[in-house]
């Protein structure tokens, strides 16, 4: 469908669930479902309240590794999200996502 290669069998047909929209895994908690097993994990801490991820600055936790990822932005005042228009830079791509209606106009 998208001629996206992959050694293994196996993390093709995982991949199809992109291009069909099948959501085979379930939370047994809450019964939303995924298109990949480790998403089904990561949203299960939600229910555990599990963070095994820490911030090395300040020790906060965090659910997953990208959230504490871009939280440790606030210690080091990376902003490697920048506008192509105005050249404003962000720590969070969101944030640039957002700046970008002032140039369009878009209203959200």
């Amino acid at each position: 469908m998208c001629n996206k290669t992959f050694q293994d069998r196996s993390n093709v047909k995982k991949h199809q669930h992109v291009h069909t929209g099948e959501r085979p895994y379930s939370c047994e908690v809450c019964n939303k479902t995924f298109k990949q097993i480790s998403q089904l994990k990561i949203h299960q801490r939600v229910h555990t309240g599990e963070r095994p991820y820490r911030c090395d600055v300040c020790n906060k936790t965090f659910k997953n590794r990208s959230n504490v990822n871009n939280h440790q932005r606030v210690h080091s005042g990376e902003r490697p999200y920048g506008c192509d228009v105005c050249n404003k830079t962000f720590k969070q791509m969101e944030h640039l996502k957002t700046h970008q209606r002032v140039h369009t106009g878009e209203h959200p």
